[in-house]
Parts: structure tokens; sequence; C-alpha cells
């Protein structure tokens, strides 16, 4: 898979946080021409432009949205979106669902004309919601499959019936032809990811050479493989150069209590780890768990992160974990809603709407994708990015730790 980056155009939030670590964008799963201008900040200072749609018109408050009105009165038939679960990341419930929803309402769109399932982590279950949205009515599915497999399945069900789909966050390897992959730059996460553990072995002082363990998400996942290929990328030099010692890296899970279970099992194998790429942020806080049951000391022992979690952004303050990639998931899922009320019209979405392509290596073709951009989250920039768009509000964010808050200025 190779990805050739052109012309990224960050915000403020996001250029601080990728200098903050030092962070490279050559990437190798996708070829944007443009990127994102993600909005951080409860008042938005970028204005959605009047017309057409780009990949950058989306803001927190949802007004771009608004242009779709006559789009989405075009159009007919539901809009069935599946997500995966609820036990991998908090992010299903917490922000795709209600973001989604407020979306398509924002655009126009009645309650009756989408709906939105969870398998629950049984691809059965969501081949039952797929055809359900299809006996329905369903012109469009957005579609985040619990693994390639299951997905194209659907998806094939589903081009035979007529039906757009849309890959949402996660790539269908081997999935229709004609759809489009609504995600943020995977690879770019993963580097954002490699990049925050290196800053954070120097400014924790661990003993060199730092001795890492690699731990990845479900190898079914795409999106895994893309995170591992960023910070495996970041990390090579170092261990090819002695810095570092790559102690291992055991098979993948996005399921927190496996994960720690393979941290533990590496951890006494390996009694000399002192580091760990940790995937997200649940699995981050199993092995900080772990580590804490082993009266590991903060500041001590690096972890890493993504989706700038509740209990991610807690272990960063607390000083277990030292960062998280921010995926501001209303951007995601305002242009995975745009693209779909096109589809449900019949009518082509704006070439701004689509910045990239991204490599299907079963299928052996370029998707054309929407590609947002991550931002690494650290106590240094907290308050200027999650707390700021208020993604992270400061009453939970700050529940038991008000004086790590009043430290960042977090009230």
């Amino acid at each position: 898979m190779q990805l050739k980056k052109i012309g990224m155009a960050l915000t403020a939030a996001s250029t601080i946080a990728v200098l903050g670590a030092a962070c490279s964008s050559s990437n190798k799963s996708s070829t944007a021409t443009t990127a994102a201008a993600t909005t951080t900040g409860g008042s938005s200072t970028t204005t959605a432009s009047a017309a057409p749609l780009s990949v950058s018109s989306f803001t927190n408050d949802y007004s771009a949205m608004a242009q779709l009105k006559s789009v989405a009165a075009a159009g007919s038939g539901l809009i069935g979106v599946l997500l995966p679960d609820t036990t991998t990341s908090a992010r299903y419930v917490q922000y795709d669902a209600p973001d989604l929803t407020k979306a398509f309402l924002a655009a126009g769109l009645t309650n009756a004309q989408f709906k939105i399932d969870n398998a629950q982590g049984s691809a059965s279950t969501m081949q039952t919601q797929a055809e359900a949205d299809i006996t329905e009515g369903a012109k469009v599915l957005l579609l985040d499959a619990l693994d390639s497999g299951s997905g194209a399945a659907i998806e094939a069900n589903a081009a035979a019936k007529g039906v757009k789909v849309i890959d949402y966050d996660r790539l269908v390897l081997g999935g229709t032809a004609g759809r489009t992959y609504v995600s943020f730059d995977n690879v770019r996460v993963g580097t954002l990811i490699g990049q925050g553990e290196v800053t954070c072995i120097s400014a924790w002082s661990v003993k060199s050479p730092a001795n890492i363990l690699v731990m990845d998400g479900d190898p079914t996942d795409n999106n895994a493989k893309l995170f591992a290929q960023g910070y495996n990328g970041v990390l090579a030099a170092s261990f090819s150069n002695g810095t570092y010692v790559k102690v291992g890296e055991p098979a993948g899970t996005w399921t927190p209590a496996k994960a720690q279970t393979i941290f533990a099992q590496q951890y006494t194998a390996h009694p000399n780890i002192n580091a760990v790429v940790t995937p997200n942020d649940d699995n981050a806080n199993a092995v900080i768990a772990y580590l804490q049951g082993k009266s590991i000391p903060a500041k001590t022992f690096p972890t890493t992160g993504q989706d700038a979690s509740p209990v991610g952004l807690q272990n960063i303050l607390k000083g277990y974990q030292c960062g998280t990639v921010y995926k501001p998931i209303y951007l995601e899922a305002q242009a995975a809603a745009a693209i779909a009320i096109y589809d449900r019209a019949g009518q082509t979405a704006p070439s701004g709407l689509i910045n990239g392509t991204t490599e299907d290596s079963q299928a052996n073709a370029a998707i054309q994708s929407s590609l947002q951009v991550p931002i690494w989250v650290t106590t240094a920039n907290m308050a200027q990015t999650v707390v700021k768009d208020g993604w992270a509000k400061p009453s939970t964010l700050c529940a038991g730790l008000a004086a790590a808050c009043a430290a960042l200025g977090i009230s």
C-alpha cells in the first residue's frame, strides 16, 4: 500500500499538534490531493463555504450541512448506518452515532429517513441489520465493518440490489467497486503514535536503550495495519541502530481484556520492557491498569493511544499515558453523511469532498477517499484542542484531577 501526500492544509490546532509531536507527513496508504482544514474550537474560526462542499467545510456547529437540504429533498429511501460494536472503543456510542444523527438532521433528513444500528461485535448481526435496511428501502449503506470478509459480503449483497455503499472509518478489503471511503489519514494516526512514543521516552527519561513492546490492533482491521505501518515506520531506524530494542510485536487485538493478557504474558517473559506502543486508549488503559497493579509509578513507563477518550485523556493527566490521537468524529461524520445524501439522491458528490485515494490491496483498486486530519494531544495542547473544541467537558475530564487541570488552565 502506497501513500503520497500532496498539499496538506492544516488549521492552527492541527499544525500546533503536528509540530509538537515532530510528526512526519510521509505516509504510504493513501494519495491525498488536499486535506481537511480541521477546526478546533467552540467558536469556530472556519466558516463553511456557500458551495460546493469540501472536506474543509465542516465545523463543530454542523452549519455546512444545511447546504444539503435541497439534495436531501431530492432523494428518497433510507440511509442505513451499520456500526460495529460498543467494546473496542467508546467512540461509536459517545460520538459516531450522535454525530451522524446531528449531521443527517442538520441536512434536512427526518428521523425516518436514516437508521443507525450497532452490531455489538457480531458479524451475523450486522449482516441481518444490513438486510433489514435493504428490505426497508435503503438506497445507501454506511458501513463500519467488523472485518473485511463479512463487510465484503454485505457490500456484494447491497450492490446486487442496487444499493450504494460507503466504507466508514475502516476500508473493506475486497469490497465493491464504485464505493467511497470516509475516514482519517490512518497511516498518519500511526505516525503520530510513533512520534509521541519517541518524544515521551525522552521526556520521561526512560532508561537507555528503551525496551519497547509494540502492540497492534486486530489484524482483521485494515486500519490496524495502517496504524502499525505508521508507528513502525517511525521506530524502525531506532530499532536498527540500537537506540531502542524491539522486544516483540505479538498478535493484535481491539479487546482490552485480551490486550491486558497479552501484555501480562510479554511482561512476565520480558521483565526488561520499559515502554509500550499501545494503539488506542482502551488497550492502553488495560496495560496501565496492569502496570499500576505492579506499582509502576507515573511518568516512567510510556504508553500511547488514540481516540481522545475520557479514560485516555485522564490517563494523560495522571502521567501514565504519553498522548492520544484526537480524531474529531464530527468532521468524519459530516463528510460521510454528506456523501451518503448525495448518493441517496443519485447525484455525484462535489469533487472537494474527495481528497485522495486509498489502496484496496485485495481488490487491487484505488478507492476514492475523503480523509480528515488527526491531531496528537498531550498535556501541552489539551486545553487548546479537545477542551476548546467541546470534545472533552472539563467537569468530566477533571473529576478527581482538579489540580492537574488547574495547572493546564482547564476549568
